[in-house]
């Protein structure tokens, strides 16, 4: 049933092509790192993506602050609505940076966690630290949208690619206990 809003958006065929492209392509590249050869790795390897995952979250942590500071000196948003976010919101571009950083206060939880029991259960090996950095550009390219551009189709492909991946990493440290 059609919600009867005007302003209702359904992605084009050429959008959900663009989305099945990049989210098959992000299967394949799971498949090809969940099939490397299984050898362990140090687990300070797997504290390499970790500390970029950390990383990315600061940098648009940073971004954040930055681009409300801004737009308070500049009078683009109101220091009244971030007291208690009711009225006056400022422009969506200005939020951007603070939605993309809640999303990576979300998800990505669970990235730490996976890698922290792997290190923990010495299940760090070679396709485990693939599929980290896998999950870590998958983000950063999924924060870089949403901040830059926000084209919604494109953003859920490499959030998809970035769920996918994750639960790959789960699935691969359960079947190894």
């Amino acid at each position: 049933m059609m919600s009867g809003r005007k302003d209702f958006e359904r992605p084009s065929l050429r959008e959900y092509l663009a989305i099945a492209i990049v989210i098959a392509a992000g299967v394949v590249l799971v498949r090809w790192a969940s099939t490397l050869a299984p050898t362990p790795a140090e687990p300070r390897e797997i504290v390499v993506p970790m500390t970029a995952m950390f990383a990315l979250t600061g940098a648009v942590w940073l971004l954040m602050v930055i681009s409300r500071n801004v737009a308070v000196l500049l009078g683009a948003a109101s220091v009244k609505y971030f007291r208690d976010y009711g009225d006056g919101a400022p422009d969506e571009w200005i939020e951007r940076p603070a939605r993309a950083f809640d999303n990576l206060m979300q998800a990505p939880t669970l990235f730490y966690v996976v890698a922290l029991l792997a290190i923990a259960l010495h299940g760090v090996d070679a396709p485990q630290v693939s599929l980290a950095w896998i999950y870590v550009a998958s983000r950063a390219v999924h924060a870089t949208i949403y901040i830059v551009f926000n084209y919604v189709p494109l953003r859920f492909a490499f959030y998809a690619v970035s769920c996918i991946t994750l639960a790959v990493m789960w699935a691969r440290l359960a079947l190894s206990l």
